[in-house]
């Protein structure tokens, strides 16, 4: 973080011991410099008061589809919002943490090179594991001697399991780091892929069980919520192997409004996390401004 800070006060002539480091690349410093932005008026680039955070949500508030379709929001707490989709109230959760914006602004950039993408992603996957797995994870509570004597304890319950199912390719890389956040996790690899034309999914790996363990937590690791094809497919997988739709958490990168009104339609009650929700999907299945094709961009092909 000192790196940064130097970065930020120096953007275009980075401090000599950053610029012959072996490690920070200039393809990395070039990643922090500073370009043109399109703020609000009323708003500063740092500020990040509630008031001001409440000020910049209502832009998720009118997201068109390429179909038309408009949808609503209103915030519950800081970090949560009902989207109002066909079919209800869903609640997608956008945690406001400055970091999660960083990785996301990291992802956005087109001159990103694939390892700092890749290491964005990364990063940003283990900050909405992290708020996806708060109020979730079953605990059990005892005592233990510490050095200095008894202690009330609560550890994380092993017999209720949780895991994790990143759907390939991209998903790989946005679920890097579930092990450091969850240890005792198990993970279950899903390959998928859309066709260009039809924009359709079809399965090309399928490492899921059989049969879910009874009581199993499942967090599906999608980056891109686009048109809802992939997600939806997936969960369907899920249930098909004995989850309802309290058992599972969607991880996402960025997430559209048609993707979140069929899995509002489909799943009711779903929670969805994700740094960004986007409002437009545009013919090509792509999201817009999004980030690109995040596998292509994860592994630079």
């Amino acid at each position: 973080m000192a790196a940064h800070a130097a970065i930020k006060t120096a953007p275009h002539r980075p401090p000599d011991a950053l610029r012959a480091s072996p490690v920070i690349s200039h393809e990395y410093l070039r990643c922090f410099r500073p370009s043109p932005l399109r703020l609000p008026l009323s708003l500063s680039a740092h500020s990040s008061s509630s008031s001001k955070i409440a000020a910049v949500r209502p832009r998720f508030g009118a997201c068109a589809t390429r179909s038309g379709t408009a949808m609503e929001n209103k915030p519950v707490s800081e970090d949560r919002m009902l989207v109002l989709t066909q079919s209800g109230w869903m609640q997608v959760m956008v945690p406001p943490h400055p970091l999660i914006k960083h990785w996301i602004s990291v992802l956005r950039n087109e001159q990103t090179p694939s390892a700092i993408f890749r290491s964005a992603m990364a990063e940003l996957g283990r900050l909405l594991i992290y708020e996806a797995s708060r109020d979730w994870l079953p605990t059990i509570s005892g005592e233990i001697q510490s050095p200095m004597g008894v202690a009330t304890v609560e550890f994380i319950d092993p017999r209720e399991p949780v895991m994790i199912v990143p759907i390939l390719r991209a998903g790989l890389a946005l679920a890097e780091h579930a092990s450091s956040v969850l240890p005792a996790t198990k993970t279950y690899h899903l390959g998928m892929r859309r066709d260009e034309t039809t924009l359709q999914p079809s399965i090309y790996l399928n490492n899921l069980p059989e049969k879910f363990p009874e009581g199993s937590r499942v967090l599906v690791v999608d980056p891109m919520l686009a048109t809802g094809g992939t997600i939806v497919k997936a969960i369907d997988l899920l249930k098909d192997r004995g989850l309802n739709n309290k058992q599972i958490k969607i991880i996402s990168a960025i997430a559209s409004p048609p993707a979140l009104q069929k899995l509002s339609a489909k799943f009711p009650g779903i929670h969805v996390y994700t740094g960004m929700i986007d409002p437009v999907v545009n013919e090509h299945g792509f999201i817009i401004p999004g980030l690109g094709d995040a596998g292509d961009r994860c592994f630079g092909t």
